[in-house]
């Protein structure tokens, strides 16, 4: 089975400082992989290991990633990096999905993660699946092969529901499904010695950003109780 996982890299929101105006400086923040894809390429990797098949990064950017975001990308199970440049820094999950549609190819299986870090828009799975013309299925949280198939497990709320689907396929996978793993020194190394390839791609974008802003901060109330029963009242109806 040959899968490419759909991977973002993202500013790293610990660095990003925001401005008096509520302006978002990044120009402090290194880039990482976006939290939701590490569980995406593990699945993935794991999926490959399982059927003696091979498991890829495909990815869309404004530019190609630097040296160390590569190695940190390619030392999680997968053999290959393949970036789609030239997207604007604010493309939306239409435009992702039509620049990572060129990279889909051959392959029997689309990985992605809920969501990305930054926007969490959770559309691109969705918008990849309808420009590759192949079934979609979102939430999973276990994922198997069968012939000509996978299997997912949804867990829902009162349930968990088993899918079969068949290939090719775009399946988007919860945080919940697998656990990222910590890459070692020997992975490391080896992913320096890995292929990666990148390429200008053309694509249009359906939403457009007047700006980004941080939200307003709120006000502290400042108020005390004086028992547990009041405090509970209190939260239970500024969550309502």
């Amino acid at each position: 089975m040959k899968i490419a996982v759909a991977v973002k890299v993202v500013a790293d929101d610990q660095d990003i400082a925001v401005a008096g105006d509520r302006s978002l400086d990044y120009s402090k923040a290194k880039p990482v992989i976006s939290t939701y894809d590490k569980n995406a390429i593990e699945a993935a990797a794991q999926l490959a290991a399982a059927t003696g098949g091979v498991a890829d990064v495909i990815s869309a950017a404004a530019a190609d990633y630097d040296a160390k975001t590569k190695k940190d990308i390619l030392s999680r199970g997968v053999e290959e990096l393949k970036v789609a440049t030239g997207l604007p820094e604010t493309a939306d999950s239409y435009a992702t999905a039509q620049a990572l549609k060129g990279l889909c190819e051959g392959y029997d299986l689309i990985v992605t993660g809920e969501g990305s870090a930054d926007f969490y828009a959770g559309q691109v799975n969705v918008q990849l699946a309808a420009a590759l013309g192949y079934p979609v299925i979102n939430e999973v949280t276990g994922i198997e092969a069968a012939d000509g198939k996978v299997i997912v497990k949804r867990t829902l709320d009162s349930e968990v529901q088993t899918v079969e689907v068949p290939l090719p396929a775009v399946v988007s996978v919860s945080p919940a499904i697998v656990e990222a793993r910590i890459p070692g020194m020997r992975d490391i190394l080896k992913a320096g010695k890995k292929p990666s390839s990148a390429a200008d791609v053309a694509v249009e974008t359906k939403v457009s950003y007047d700006e980004i802003l941080a939200p307003v901060a709120a006000d502290r109330k400042n108020q005390i109780f004086d028992d547990v029963e009041a405090f509970a009242a209190a939260v239970a109806e500024a969550l309502k």
